[in-house]
């Protein structure tokens, strides 16, 4: 089995889980200036950044990504040490599970924005509401799936512009499988639903090592994920952390993201 990952930089080791399909793009603006201060490891699960993608994909556990990401550590890093950990959201679900299964090899961990609806009370809607835009996507598209979980995402109803995406598209739209699948498209189809079902360790998270900071951006108060993650952090005792942006503040805030998390990591003094 191969593993796909890139290594920039120098000093104790933080490896990046990515969210999405796991696939890297974009990250650099965050990894190089982290580089500065880390040998920064940028895991790639499924390999689309090296070679992978326009090959089918299998539906994905949150538990694949976590054991590729151990096998990345044993490659990496010296023998006796331990690890910094960075995931964002499907990335985050995976840095959890790597805590729960392999604590020694962790130092501390940062979960950003966690769709791990299983520690909140109304979980079941929820996980209904992420397979609807699972089936959204295969009959209507890429753009009515993304409306559709941008509304669930922000706890709204869809306004009248987001029913209407993908009204004009040829009736029977099906999700190929023939391996032309675009991240998104893996996202919505193979990520999605399995990782927002994942149901965490609620103990060996709540353990004194490793560390573990649950991270939410500040633009993402009053949404779901920011509901998540406070719930999460509060249920396992953890710290929780506003981080700069929203969701996708690691490609849309990646000074001020990046500045946060190196802080947060090895604070000053």
């Amino acid at each position: 089995m191969s593993d796909h990952y890139d290594v920039r930089g120098s000093g104790p080791v933080l490896l990046i889980i990515p969210g999405g399909a796991g696939h890297p793009m974009g990250l650099e603006n965050i990894t190089i200036p982290l580089s500065e201060h880390f040998t920064v490891v940028t895991y790639d699960p499924l390999g689309l950044a090296h070679g992978g993608l326009g090959k089918p994909v299998e539906e994905q556990r949150a538990e694949w990504w976590s054991e590729g990401a151990a096998r990345v550590l044993e490659a990496v890093l010296p023998q006796g040490e331990s690890a910094y950990v960075f995931g964002t959201s499907a990335g985050a679900v995976a840095a959890l599970d790597l805590a729960s299964r392999h604590p020694g090899r962790v130092r501390h961990v940062i979960a950003h924005e966690p769709p791990v609806m299983a520690v909140l009370p109304d979980a079941e809607r929820q996980r209904a509401m992420f397979a609807e835009v699972r089936d959204t996507y295969r009959t209507r598209g890429v753009e009515a799936a993304a409306a559709r979980m941008t509304a669930g995402l922000e706890e709204r109803p869809l306004t009248p512009e987001e029913l209407a995406k993908g009204s004009d598209q040829e009736a029977g739209h099906t999700s190929p499988d023939d391996g032309s699948l675009t991240p998104m498209e893996i996202m919505f189809t193979r990520v999605l639903v399995p990782f927002s079902s994942y149901d965490p360790d609620l103990a060996a998270l709540s353990a004194s090592s490793p560390r573990l900071t649950v991270a939410m951006g500040i633009d993402s108060a009053g949404q779901l994920l920011h509901r998540t993650a406070t719930a999460l952090a509060r249920r396992t005792g953890s710290t929780a952390r506003q981080f700069p942006g929203g969701h996708l503040a690691p490609l849309t805030h990646p000074a001020e993201f990046a500045a946060r998390l190196k802080e947060t990591l090895v604070p000053a003094g």
